[in-house]
């Protein structure tokens, strides 16, 4: 899944994302495997609940892949801008495509005081990167090319497509514990016979599968996100040879984002999985609970890894 780019490459990381990856495919293949078990003595709209959530799961996974940069810059109102328009924040972007060897993407621009930045699309052909104001007004030029290098690195590394994957199983487990609860509700108080009472149980055992499943799925998940966000912080590091820029703002960023009101981080949420820092992340406390359902790892470990590369780095010269 990794694109030809002068991106490093991470055996640790990389090795840990596909180990992840793997255990998504153990439980979605349980997953079909129970449910077929369950089925295999079920009438015919049982079985059309499970597939109405595959087809469904399936055009809305297809759909979040293909329109992930429309829904983005949509979501989080911004423009796109022309070098004219913008032509500091597109020379930081020519300068780390150029780095990078790879194409570059749209550059668009997203108002409020929000300092963050994001990029998403299915690939580096119809990728899109996105800045705020309130980031642009706060960093240096060292500090922007280090944000910025971490945003492509997750369009080199294909990251949206790969957490798209990732995602089916739960998407289609979340439909299906919708459908199974909404078919028990208005289904079942008026059973009679044994194939409605069979029918009751079989939607119930569906239901409560599907609810371990996306439990498991949403868990490996967000681990497989907090690795790829590791992986994007020590590619950009290491492309731009500038570790301490990097870690310089994600504290910057980190530390006016506890300033902000909640109501308006609150408000920003919906992109948090796609923000180089996650709105409320330093307000929550970084608990070992509040870790495990994290898109983000904490600011300590990924300022204790630039701060290692620095060294490392260092070592090299």
């Amino acid at each position: 899944m990794v694109a030809r780019t002068r991106y490093a490459p991470d055996r640790g990381l990389t090795a840990r994302m596909t180990a992840t990856m793997f255990l998504l495919g153990l439980v979605f293949v349980a997953f079909v495997a129970v449910l077929v078990f369950i089925l295999s003595a079920v009438h015919a709209s049982s079985a059309l609940i499970v597939l109405l959530a595959v087809v469904l799961g399936g055009g809305l996974a297809i759909g979040s892949l293909f329109f992930s940069d429309k829904i983005a810059l949509s979501t989080a109102g911004a423009r796109e801008v022309t070098p004219q328009q913008a032509p500091e924040l597109h020379g930081v972007v020519d300068r780390i495509c150029a780095l990078a060897d790879m194409p570059k993407p749209r550059v668009a621009i997203a108002p409020g005081d929000l300092p963050n930045a994001f990029a998403t699309g299915r690939n580096s052909q119809h990728a899109v990167l996105c800045v705020t104001e309130g980031l642009m007004r706060r960093l240096n030029r060292e500090e922007l090319e280090g944000v910025i290098a971490h945003e492509l690195s997750h369009v080199a590394h294909k990251d949206v497509m790969v957490m798209t994957i990732a995602s089916f199983l739960a998407i289609i487990a979340g439909l299906l514990i919708r459908f199974s609860f909404y078919g028990e509700l208005f289904g079942g108080g008026g059973r009679r016979d044994s194939n409605d009472q069979n029918s009751g149980l079989i939607l119930l055992a569906i239901m409560g599968v599907s609810i371990v499943v996306y439990a498991i799925s949403f868990l490996l998940i967000r681990l497989l996100s907090r690795y790829r966000e590791l992986a994007a912080d020590r590619s950009g590091a290491l492309l731009t040879g500038q570790p301490s820029a990097l870690a310089s703002a994600l504290q910057k960023v980190s530390g006016t984002i506890a300033r902000i009101p909640t109501r308006d981080l609150r408000e920003a949420q919906p992109l948090n999985a796609f923000f180089f820092v996650p709105a409320l992340s330093a307000r929550e406390g970084q608990t070992a609970i509040a870790n495990l359902f994290s898109t983000h790892p904490p600011l300590e470990k990924r300022l204790a890894q630039l701060a290692k590369i620095s060294q490392q780095l260092g070592q090299q010269q």
